[in-house]
């Protein structure tokens, strides 16, 4: 399917608003839930995942039901024409079943069983506790799998953690079994078994990692983090039995997340795998706007890469399922939204490919640890406070943008980005174990392009590199043949492939290769790296790139050049006036390869340097100072500009050709002057 055809990942055709909806903290307030019919119809909100974690609502005894409170709610938002994201509520199961079965109940990595309490804390392999979900899943798809108002399922609640019980390890163990044919001298020999004297003379031997036991098996560590996707992978899918069965039509997902103090991609799970199980990617996206560490600017940049990869992971619109209307409860300092900053942000979901804007949460509970997390509607129960009239204002907004809704965009740039690489980079007692940063790394790369309006896929080895003008491959630690062979046939076919230092170190099974770079890559960009330097925090060198000097930090790799040409040469230390960086020419196609980590200067003046050779534009024609951040979507017949600024001063833009305002109907051509935080959406035809 063309990118221009429009993709309507649920049965919606518009944007949806709302979000988590917890009546059954309210069951015996019916004037409360009276006063959530109206607030919602002023807040401009039409759709609300419910049941979340409500399965004490639901089942209070082992087979005593409750569905009628539910029977209500699902009447009274179809009542004013609003839709359901129903959850499953495996995310947090009630008292009574911990309690006659303790088998559900994780045991962390030092082999401690844990108490029944706060949520996320079960055991993905409990025979129990998937014949419980599973049977709970079945009645509410009977129930409500028909109702009218029933829009997607949402499946249990932000997956992670991870259970070493006796049930774990035996699942383990049979995964190693499946993975290395039953053999287990092939395993051995993965895992470098030799070393300290690790090689395992029966299965019965293996244990999972722990900090009383082993850790420092570097192919067991990579092991167990694929078996622990894979098992909650395996979780999942015992949940959707019956919703496939009964509800075929239904389109589900689970959501995503993201680590939020340098907001990078969540990293317990492989998400490039449990992609491929979801009908529709959605992600929950906090980030702490108006901190003290980075700009305003800074942060949105790296909003636009996790946006960008999560719904490169599918190459289709994506769902924000949680957000904050202000503040959270769980930052460090849990700072307000200052004003136009919540439509601001909300906008740029919808402009990197979300088509919804959803909330955790619709209403503040009262009591427990997320009494004060933001809300649309606060304890004063109004719709006259500041944070509710923002809401009721993305709301009106989004009612103008049914016409983005399933839109897409083409990309002539990719990023590539692996979590099995972080995972094994993180394991390697090597470098600086403070400043590997490889996330934060593949986001200071694609700063350069977002700068420009130059639009980015961030995609996974197992995604076609076809497609793009330009693919870069920061920091590639862990690479396997198969994958170094596709980066040759995409240089080869006439692709440009920017790869840097601390590349192609070691295999699929964190095992180095030998004999000195491989072989292909040596072939493909035409030098050998003989060794990496990693520097103190305090030390600096440089390298000297087309008459101008870069300053370099962490990161720096000597280089041997076979046949390749030196673009750049390191300014001081043992290694000056070698290559810092050099090109090659193979087949249709070219290579750089970056020793050292630069600053973002380098950059944007090397990426510059490509985006002009390889004729690659941004998909509009509007000029704009830096801190304001342009994105498009579109389909057959019109683009959707979003016109972005994310900086504390006003800012001039200019429009290089008539565009209609979406949201307020006026043309605007020429100057327009953006206020602190504002956005302006508009659409020009294609054809215009």
């Amino acid at each position: 399917m063309s990118k221009h055809e429009k993709t309507y990942t649920t049965r919606a055709n518009f944007m949806l608003h709302g979000g988590d909806y917890n009546p059954d903290q309210w069951l015996d307030r019916p004037d409360i839930l009276a006063d959530d019919v109206k607030l919602m119809q002023l807040s401009h909100t039409n759709t609300f995942s419910v049941g979340i974690f409500a399965w004490s609502a639901l089942e209070a005894e082992e087979g005593v039901y409750s569905f009628e409170w539910l029977d209500d709610i699902f009447a009274n938002i179809h009542s004013i024409g609003g839709r359901v994201i129903l959850a499953t509520p495996s995310g947090a199961r009630p008292a009574w079943m911990s309690q006659k079965y303790p088998e559900v109940l994780r045991v962390d990595a030092s082999r401690i069983k844990q108490l029944h309490g706060a949520r996320h804390n079960h055991c993905f392999t409990s025979k129990v506790y998937r014949e419980k979900t599973e049977q709970m899943n079945r009645l509410l798809a009977e129930r409500y799998g028909d109702h009218p108002a029933l829009l997607m399922w949402h499946i249990s609640n932000e997956y992670g953690g991870e259970c070493h019980c006796e049930n774990c390890q035996e699942a383990f163990k049979g995964w190693l079994k499946n993975k290395y044919n039953n053999d287990l001298k092939v395993l051995n020999d993965a895992w470098w078994g030799p070393f300290w004297s690790h090689t395992f003379s029966d299965w019965s031997q293996i244990e999972s990692p722990s900090p009383i036991g082993e850790s420092m098996v570097h192919g067991l560590n990579l092991d167990w983090r694929r078996f622990v996707t894979d098992q909650t992978i395996s979780f999942y899918e015992n949940e959707i039995v019956p919703l496939r069965a009964l509800t075929p039509q239904i389109p589900i997902t689970t959501n995503f997340m993201a680590d939020t103090h340098e907001l990078i991609p969540f990293q317990s799970l492989d998400y490039s795998k449990f992609a491929k199980h979801l009908d529709v990617i959605s992600w929950d996206a906090y980030p702490a706007w108006h901190n003290d560490w980075e700009t305003t600017e800074d942060l949105a940049s790296k909003v636009g890469f996790i946006n960008d990869l999560y719904r490169s992971l599918k190459q289709q619109p994506f769902l924000l399922m949680e957000s904050t209307p202000s503040g959270v409860n769980w930052h460090e300092v849990n700072k307000a939204k200052r004003p136009g900053m919540h439509l601001l942000s909300s906008m740029q979901m919808i402009a990197h490919g979300s088509d919804s804007v959803l909330y955790f949460q619709w209403r503040k509970s009262r009591g427990s640890s997320e009494k004060f997390h933001g809300a649309v509607v606060d304890h004063d129960n109004s719709s006259e406070n500041r944070v509710f009239k923002e809401v009721a204002q993305v709301g009106k907004t989004l009612e103008k943008l049914s016409g983005v809704v399933g839109t897409n965009r083409t990309a002539d740039v990719a990023i590539f980005y692996d979590w099995e690489n972080n995972w094994a980079l993180n394991d390697a007692q090597g470098y600086s174990m403070q400043s590997k940063r490889y996330p934060q790394t593949l986001q200071e790369h694609y700063r350069a392009f977002w700068d420009k309006d130059i639009p980015v896929d961030v995609i996974t080895k197992e995604q076609d590199f076809s497609p793009y003008k330009l693919l870069v491959v920061p920091m590639l630690y862990l690479v396997s043949e198969e994958t170094i062979g596709r980066l040759k046939e995409f240089v080869a076919n006439g692709g440009t492939l920017v790869m840097t230092y601390i590349s192609g170190v070691v295999n699929e099974y964190d095992l180095t290769y030998l004999g000195g770079w491989h072989k292909d890559l040596q072939e493909l960009f035409g030098i050998n790296p003989l060794e990496t330097d990693t520097l103190y925090p305090n030390d600096r060198n440089s390298i000297l790139f087309e008459n101008k000097t870069y300053e370099l930090k962490d990161y720096a790799t000597v280089l041997d050049i076979h046949s390749a040409v030196a673009e750049g040469h390191y300014e001081s230390d043992f290694y000056a006036d070698s290559p810092a960086l050099t090109s090659k020419q193979y087949g249709e196609g070219k290579s750089y390869f970056i020793g050292a980590r630069l600053e973002a200067e380098f950059h944007r003046d090397f990426y510059q340097k490509l985006i002009e050779e390889l004729a690659i534009e941004p998909a509009h024609s509007i000029k704009h100072d830096e801190g304001v951040s342009v994105q498009v979507r579109e389909d057959q017949e019109n683009q959707y500009v979003f016109v972005m600024n994310f900086t504390e001063q006003q800012q001039t833009v200019t429009f290089g050709a008539p565009v209609t305002d979406l949201v307020t109907e006026e043309e605007l051509t020429g100057d327009l002057t953006l206020e602190k935080y504002e956005v302006r959406i508009v659409v020009k035809a294609k054809n215009g």
